[in-house]
């Protein structure tokens, strides 16, 4: 049976994202762009909310062209060939190896789930990961801490989550100045 990977960039303070959206705050040296592109390949499958996906799905196609930077000339082409699924009600399809799954939440997991293959990892956001996290069905939360306070914004434990027992795996510093915390349910 597949696993969910969550994967997140936080602020120091728990943010995804700043008071008015931005994300441009996260720090992607040489060890921390290695270290995702071997998550990455150890995946079977990319997985989004709708609003992570229309960010992802307006920049990776075309990265090349708007970015010089080593890790997204890296993960462009590996993000166009990954199999992904975007967790949405509205949206009805999807181009760049992307299928759409709607209705009922946890039977849509259950069915990716139980699929053969890799691991499906969850990138980004919060409002999918916290929906997720309420009915325990991510496996695994790798939650990268990079040097910035953002004084507010979106975060991927929403107030209210209910408490969730996790045991801590693996703690590592990239590049001098982020540091990963990846913990299993427990």
């Amino acid at each position: 049976m597949r696993e969910i990977v969550y994967a997140v960039h936080t602020s120091l303070d728990g943010c995804v994202e700043g008071p008015n959206g931005e994300f441009d705050w996260p720090v992607m040296g040489p060890e921390l762009s290695a270290y995702s592109q071997e998550l990455s390949a150890r995946s079977g499958e990319f997985a989004y909310g709708r609003k992570v996906w229309d960010m992802m799905s307006a920049y990776w196609p075309a990265a090349e062209s708007i970015s010089d930077h080593p890790h997204d000339i890296a993960f462009a082409p590996v993000w166009r060939a990954k199999p992904k699924v975007v967790f949405s009600r509205t949206l009805e399809k999807a181009d760049w190896n992307t299928r759409v799954l709607g209705g009922d939440l946890a039977e849509a997991v259950a069915s990716l789930k139980a699929e053969a293959g890799e691991n499906v990892l969850l990138m980004g956001g919060a409002d999918l990961a916290a929906e997720l996290t309420a009915r325990g069905l991510v496996d695994e939360y790798q939650v990268f801490v990079h040097p910035v306070v953002l004084g507010g914004g979106k975060r991927p434990f929403a107030e209210g989550t209910a408490r969730l027992g996790l045991e801590l795996v693996e703690s590592r510093t990239f590049d001098g100045q982020v540091v990963l915390l990846r913990f299993r349910r427990a």
